[in-house]
């Protein structure tokens, strides 16, 4: 396996009262990322996720089409220092 990365999302659209940090959850359980999702005050979702390169790309792939009800506008993404995260959780 490779070595672990950590990136930050934050996601702008339709991306608040859609499921999207329930979205966030299941997706990183899918492709075995570890981290985080929260609601941003200005709309935005920000999320922190831990995985390889592979994983952390395929991650950001369904961020970046999100929920049935969503509509991602855009996904900035940027490396941060990996967070000892057990699971992925909802804040």
């Amino acid at each position: 396996m490779g070595a672990k990365k950590a990136r930050r999302f934050l996601v702008s659209g339709r991306v608040q009262g859609v499921g999207y940090r329930y979205f966030a959850e299941r997706s990183a359980h899918q492709t075995g990322v570890t981290g985080w999702a929260r609601n941003l005050d200005d709309g935005r979702v920000e999320v922190h996720a831990n995985g390889t390169s592979k994983q952390l790309d395929d991650f950001e792939a369904r961020l970046r089409t999100g929920p049935h009800y969503a509509d991602v506008r855009s996904v900035e993404a940027s490396d941060v220092p990996v967070l000892e995260l057990s699971g992925f959780h909802i804040r």
